[in-house]
């Protein structure tokens, strides 16, 4: 039995939803007519998982964790380039359970500010993520805070899934799934619900080719972590776990620019009046752009999976 036969099997997917409903937002699908965004001949199903508590998906994997784990007296400790520090945060605090959050020099300001608004004690260092990542693991040591990853823990995994099981019920027929990546855990809990019912998209930025390169190493391998989105999607490596879930059914990899990613917020914000982070538009971006094509009269699905930003005036 492998991974998707115990910890991630569709029901254990659905008792992680049924265990987070109580505490997370069943967020909307909205329906659109590729031609209101300059994509005639499509219709996309955009999953407005933005509007999330604590504003990403994170929420999902960081309740699943505070709710399924023995916390001890020491409380929760995670690394985050930003967007999982705040659901960490949040879940925390909704829970009543201490934090304290790692993130990097790198992070935003927003997150930032919303970390420490959630009531976590919030240590800056390091210019990305890893450095983040290992000073979160020296605390957790001395501490005996409960770890709780980004991305590469199982109830990480379980939480992102109930996207996918939402995005399937609420938009059943999907031709193909476009999904933002910085260290898999979105992707990969998805591809455990969906397991190839429907043809996933791996998004990246160009100076953040995580996945792209452990495709092409056949192994997770270290990867630049530069670009518009780093806060959100620039790890050094995706994670272990959820690589043999990408090689599976992850039906392609594909590379974005920061210009098209600036492109994409603002054609989201200009045609749908919807604010994203970078790497929330990151997925649009590439159906946008033409880094991936659809054919005509397909329904696409993208997650636009963030909207930690300052950003709301483009102009």
């Amino acid at each position: 039995m492998d991974i998707l036969d115990q910890e991630l099997s569709s029901s254990q997917i659905a008792a992680a939803a049924a265990r987070l409903a109580p505490h997370v937002r069943r967020t909307p699908v909205l329906m659109v007519d590729g031609a209101d965004l300059g994509l005639p001949g499509i219709a996309i199903a955009l999953k407005l998982e933005f509007m999330q508590h604590a504003g990403s998906f994170k929420a999902r994997g960081a309740f699943n964790h505070l709710l399924s784990r023995q916390v001890p007296a020491a409380g929760v400790v995670a690394a985050s380039g930003g967007n999982h520090g705040v659901a960490v945060a949040f879940a925390a605090m909704r829970t009543g359970h201490a934090a304290t959050v790692f993130v990097p020099t790198v992070a935003s300001r927003a997150k930032i500010e919303q970390i420490r608004a959630y009531g976590a004690t919030l240590e800056i260092g390091g210019e990305r993520y890893a450095d983040a990542l290992a000073a979160s693991e020296q605390f957790a040591q001395r501490s005996g805070a409960l770890r709780v990853h980004a991305f590469d823990q199982l109830e990480t995994l379980q939480g992102q899934a109930t996207v996918g099981m939402e995005f399937e019920q609420d938009a059943p027929g999907l031709d193909a799934l476009l999904v933002a990546v910085g260290g898999g855990g979105l992707i990969g809990g998805i591809a455990a619900w969906y397991r190839g019912r429907v043809p996933l998209i791996g998004v990246e930025p160009e100076q953040a080719p995580t996945l792209a390169n452990a495709l092409a190493a056949g192994r997770p391998v270290d990867a630049p972590a530069g670009g518009i989105a780093a806060d959100s999607l620039a790890p050094r490596q995706v994670g272990g776990l959820m690589f043999p879930l990408a090689q599976r059914f992850v039906a392609a990899s594909v590379l974005v620019s920061d210009e098209a990613i600036g492109v994409a917020q603002r054609t989201l914000w200009e045609r749908l009046h919807v604010v994203v982070e970078p790497g929330g538009a990151a997925a649009f971006a590439a159906l946008q752009s033409g880094a991936w094509k659809p054919k005509a009269g397909q329904t696409i699905g993208v997650v636009l999976c963030g909207a930690n930003t300052t950003a709301v005036n483009f102009d």
